[in-house]
């Protein structure tokens, strides 16, 4: 869906979304098992700057999404289902009108402020973007999870292996006397 900015200037427009599985790219890792759902809004805020800047046409937009997606666990490479609700209220500026000559500092304020390049916004660029940002950096399929046997690669939730126990490396024996002494 795109959201004009010539439209913006007439009125607000709502939205209300449904993408089917894959319709959006998540990328290779994450995928999607049901529906995405989202609803909102989209407002042009003018922002008046003066002198030659004039006034800068940024389009805010606010709702929010629901779907459900599947990660894998990062310590058993098992299937991980979560479900994903989160409430979005972003501003987009036209690119370039924020470039200065050297480099300057920013405001946390500024890191806010996504970008739109052209006459408006692709609604599911914006939706990929907080889907993302939603996702775990590493999902677990549960707290105990035991993981994956570095020898042998027998995933230990399911079934214990007969892998030798690990030979220690004789450079970290000074480490590891510190901290039975520590623990002691």
């Amino acid at each position: 869906m795109f959201i004009s900015v010539k439209e913006l200037r007439v009125e607000q427009r709502e939205f209300d979304e449904h993408f089917r599985p894959g319709a959006i790219d998540l990328g290779p890792d994450i995928r999607q098992t049901a529906t995405l759902d989202a609803s909102g809004r989209a407002e042009l805020v003018e922002e008046h700057r003066g002198g030659r800047q004039g006034t800068i046409a940024d389009v805010r937009l606010v709702g929010q999404l629901a779907t459900r997606i599947e990660l894998t666990c990062a310590r058993c490479l098992e299937p991980v289902a979560r479900s994903l609700e989160r409430s979005f209220d972003l501003l987009y500026r036209p690119t370039g009108v924020d470039r200065r000559g050297d480099e300057v500092a920013i405001h946390e304020a500024d890191t806010e402020i996504g970008y739109y390049s052209g006459d408006g916004i692709q609604v599911e660029d914006a939706l990929r973007e907080q889907v993302l940002l939603a996702v775990p950096v590493k999902a677990v399929c549960r707290e105990d999870c035991k993981g994956l046997c570095p020898h042998c690669g027998r995933n230990l939730n399911q079934e214990t292996c007969d892998c030798a126990a690990p030979v220690l490396d004789e450079r970290w024996s000074a480490l590891k006397d510190l901290k039975d002494k520590l623990q002691s």
